[in-house]
């Protein structure tokens, strides 16, 4: 098979990287997107998106989908379900191999995102898929009338309270602090509805069941005290962990959290070499950040490869 050639391959095919791919693409980059999934990322089982400019309210998946099809129809090549394997990152020429083949392009953006972190408690691994989840817009609708715990005090665990207040009969999130680190409007959001409590000060210490989950066990943090909780779902909320591994296996720096290293032009160690997104250093992870680094990656590609000599 003749190896393709690029300006730009981008790995990744969320936020991040669909509005890398927008710009790179109507800067006149022949441009190719990568991603072991399908297209869309992680917004795209977000139940709702209040904070995103230009739509008081959207589902992620409705959103996700705007992005890619746009992505699409500028003439983004968008190879799904194909993961990327090696990667040879110095010189000119950089060269992304796949399950499927080697490609060769000028520049390289990685916008890999990150994945939900676990509680890494006994019994989550042997119930997740059985009242287990790290997704309630995905497991959500099978628990309808159920009651269902949230573990977590972030955005995205009370999103997903907010989200199960309409299915289940009642939804108790449980955090190890003594307040949220949520956005100040979704706060106000959760403490509205009748249906949704907080337990404080509570990390889950097990999870135990028979053939589906039945309780958690509780220790509160101040007290020391252990309590058994009545539940039939689980829903964990408590975070992200950088899915930068293969860019690190082949020499881009990342710090200790493993996430990779970037400068304000999203620039990583390698020359030609960015990154953008939930991947990245950046602080603030959200999907309009995501975007803006994005945009931000695509047009410092398009001025390094510029800037090439053509011999």
């Amino acid at each position: 098979m003749l190896m393709e050639n690029w300006d730009v391959i981008i790995i990744g095919a969320g936020s991040a990287g669909l509005a890398a791919g927008i710009y790179a693409v109507r800067s006149g980059l022949k441009t190719l997107m990568f991603d072991e999934k399908l297209a869309g990322g992680n917004i795209s089982v977000s139940p709702k998106v209040e904070n995103y400019p230009g739509f008081a309210e959207i589902s992620g998946y409705e959103l996700a989908e705007k992005m890619t099809t746009q992505c699409k129809n500028l003439g983004v090549a968008i190879h799904e379900l194909e993961p990327v394997e090696m990667l040879k990152l110095e010189g000119k020429t950089k060269f992304v191999s796949t399950i499927n083949a080697t490609y060769q392009a000028k520049a390289v953006i990685f916008a890999t995102g990150s994945h939900h972190k676990t509680l890494g408690v006994k019994g989550e691994k042997e119930f997740n898929g059985r009242g287990v989840s790290y997704c309630g817009i995905c497991d959500g609708p099978f628990f309808k009338n159920k009651k269902v715990a949230v573990i977590g005090g972030g955005n995205s665990a009370c999103i997903t309270s907010l989200y199960l207040s309409g299915l289940a009969s009642s939804v108790t999130i449980i955090h190890r602090r003594d307040a949220f680190r949520a956005e100040h409007k979704l706060v106000l959001d959760v403490i509205s509805k009748i249906n949704v409590n907080v337990i404080w000060n509570v990390e889950v210490e097990e999870i135990k069941g028979e053939r589906q989950v039945k309780t958690l066990i509780l220790k509160n943090n101040v007290t020391g005290e252990k309590t058994e909780f009545d539940v039939d779902a689980v829903f964990v909320q408590i975070g992200e962990v950088p899915n930068s591994a293969v860019a690190k296996a082949f020499g881009v720096e990342t710090d200790d959290a493993g996430y990779i290293k970037i400068n304000l032009k999203q620039e990583t160690n390698f020359s030609g070499i960015y990154a953008a997104g939930d991947v990245t250093t950046h602080p603030i992870k959200q999907v309009g950040t995501a975007v803006g680094q994005g945009i931000t990656a695509a047009i410092e590609a398009y001025n390094y490869i510029h800037s090439i000599p053509s011999k």
